[in-house]
């Protein structure tokens, strides 16, 4: 993959280009799945996916920022995604949340700390602590849908809550600031 960047880029840079990819990715696929899942009658999972894609954009524009302040460029164009039923879609989704949990962002983080890049770091950071709150919703939505558990939250739209800044998200209106960048809580974006 490093061969399709400019060869003068260094890692941060690599980084951010493929994390800002991912995350226009991540947004376009979860778009896809609130769609599907709107259509199954699962609106309360496609309230989360779209505020989970909010999040996901939060995440690119942060990059893109810190690419321009890096004096790159970001341009990307979403990748083409799979559709399945809701509970395939859950599943895939929580893979790729997990995976950037697990895998990417710590890499991420620790080689832009490395590179003494500390916005960037702090960026990757952000990604990771708010990715950490998608998989739990995606998780918790998931067992409900497998448990088929009437009258809960995945059937019913709803208003998520992310953070701009950061893009952690909620099902309640936070009622402290932000726990990941302490933006103040009032501020959320109610998503539905």
């Amino acid at each position: 993959m490093p061969a399709a960047f400019p060869l003068e880029l260094d890692f941060t840079s690599i980084n951010l280009l493929s994390a800002y990819q991912g995350e226009i990715d991540a947004r376009a696929r979860y778009l896809a799945f609130a769609e599907e899942a709107d259509s199954e009658g699962h609106c309360g999972i496609a309230c989360l996916f779209r505020a989970a894609a909010r999040a996901e954009q939060i995440h690119a524009y942060n990059q893109a920022r810190v690419l321009r302040q890096m004096g790159e460029e970001a341009n990307a164009s979403p990748s083409p995604c799979v559709v399945k039923d809701t509970v395939l879609n859950l599943r895939t989704a929580l893979a790729g949340e997990s995976h950037e949990i697990e895998t990417l962002y710590p890499s991420f983080i620790e080689a832009a700390t490395a590179g003494l890049n500390t916005t960037a770091a702090r960026s990757f950071h952000w990604s990771l602590e708010a990715e950490k709150t998608h998989a739990d919703l995606f998780s918790e939505a998931l067992a409900l849908l497998e448990s088929e558990e009437s009258n809960a939250w995945i059937e019913e739209a709803h208003a998520f809550f992310v953070c701009p800044v950061c893009a952690c998200t909620s099902r309640n209106q936070p009622e402290e600031n932000c726990g990941i960048c302490g933006y103040p809580s009032e501020r959320a974006e109610s998503i539905r």
